[in-house]
């Protein structure tokens, strides 16, 4: 038992290691903008999208309703 937990171990701290030797992200300016950054924001509609997503819920909540009665 003990050698399983030894070899697990050793597996998750060499697997630790692998996710982590990545390195630190690349810098950016004030804007956000850089590498890896998206090509259109769509942080000034995020409103807008929920109401459509919330209408579009109701929407076809209402039409399979209609159908099964």
């Amino acid at each position: 038992m003990k050698l399983i937990n030894r070899t697990l171990l050793f597996a998750f701290l060499i697997i630790g290691a692998f996710i982590r030797a990545q390195g630190p992200p690349p810098p950016t300016d004030g804007r956000g903008v850089g590498p890896g950054a998206p090509a259109s924001p769509i942080d000034m509609y995020v409103y807008v999208l929920g109401v459509v997503a919330i209408l579009f819920i109701v929407y076809y909540s209402k039409k399979s309703q209609k159908k099964l009665i």
